[in-house]
């Protein structure tokens, strides 16, 4: 393209023409880098890291336009929530949930044993009443204490408190499970017993109880005895809590069980206590694990 090109009598009109074209381009030069170049006004949108969303079609470009840097670019999205922190993150002392020998252990249909075949290391008969045997009679050292302490003070209130079943081995648990399976069938049995390699029994850190005078052993009547009054009232003193409680089988995958008590510490079953938290799930934030994955 030539603008004011044509060849004029005056020998200085064309040398003019060409030189006032130059000047033309140069300025438009001159113009298109001062747009790119150019802050965007306030208000405008920053650049983003994240994905931007789709840009507006941009307006038709006529010969006389002058280019413009053009923002394409979508406000950020909004930052993640962070996930709220657990009840127990509040006490000063902070223990594991996934290391068996922890008192914090948390043990359900979502959260095996590491190594399934865990066994104990300090494994102990507790001076306390007992109607069972063997490896059933053994508690973790730590436990049998406590329970040794809690039983006491149960006598004391004129409560007789019985230990019904304590440690239970991978192996146990492999009969035990099966014979669930052939007795109700595996749907029934998964909420009944622990598959084996999740069961709390194989912890050492939970035991079951029964009441002195044999009434309404492992069924739900047992809810109404003295000893398992008693626990339920009184357990959190001693760094026990009733694992299954009534109701909250959506959360712990097992109906109630009154019987079945689990040492976490007399900071953490106090504080549950405290707050009115029942399950360890929502305690120390695991997540609801009502059936296997």
């Amino acid at each position: 393209m030539c603008y004011n090109c044509t060849p004029s009598e005056d020998s200085g009109q064309t040398a003019t023409s060409r030189r006032t074209f130059a000047r033309f381009l140069a300025a438009g030069a001159g113009l298109t880098v001062l747009a790119a170049c150019t802050p965007e006004a306030p208000g405008a949108a920053a650049p983003s890291s994240g994905t931007p969303s789709a840009s507006p079609s941009p307006s038709p470009v006529t010969a006389s336009a002058t280019p413009t840097a053009e923002a394409t670019t979508a406000a950020p999205p909004p930052p993640e929530a962070s996930p709220a922190p657990s009840p127990s993150s509040a006490l000063p002392r902070q223990f594991s949930l996934t290391d068996p020998a922890s008192p914090w252990l948390v043990v359900n249909k979502h959260r095996p044993l590491i190594p399934a075949d865990y066994v104990p290391a300090d494994l102990v008969v507790p001076a306390v009443a007992t109607t069972v045997s063997g490896e059933a009679a053994l508690l973790n050292s730590t436990t049998a204490a406590a329970a040794e302490a809690m039983f006491a003070a149960a006598a004391g209130d004129g409560v007789a408190m019985v230990l019904a079943s304590g440690y239970r081995s991978y192996s146990t648990q492999v009969v035990t499970y099966n014979g669930y399976v052939a007795s109700r069938g595996q749907a029934d049995a998964d909420t009944a017993s622990a598959r084996p390699g999740y069961s709390e029994h194989q912890t050492g850190w939970a035991f079951d109880i029964a009441d002195g005078g044999g009434a309404c052993g492992f069924q739900p009547c047992f809810a109404d005895q003295p000893a398992a009054m008693w626990a339920k009232a009184n357990g959190h003193r001693f760094g026990f809590v009733v694992r299954y409680p009534w109701m909250f089988h959506p959360i712990t995958g097992y109906y109630y069980e009154p019987w079945h008590l689990r040492y976490i510490g007399v900071e953490a079953a106090t504080d549950m206590a405290a707050r009115g938290i029942f399950t360890l799930e929502e305690y120390f934030g695991v997540g609801a694990a009502p059936g296997y994955p």
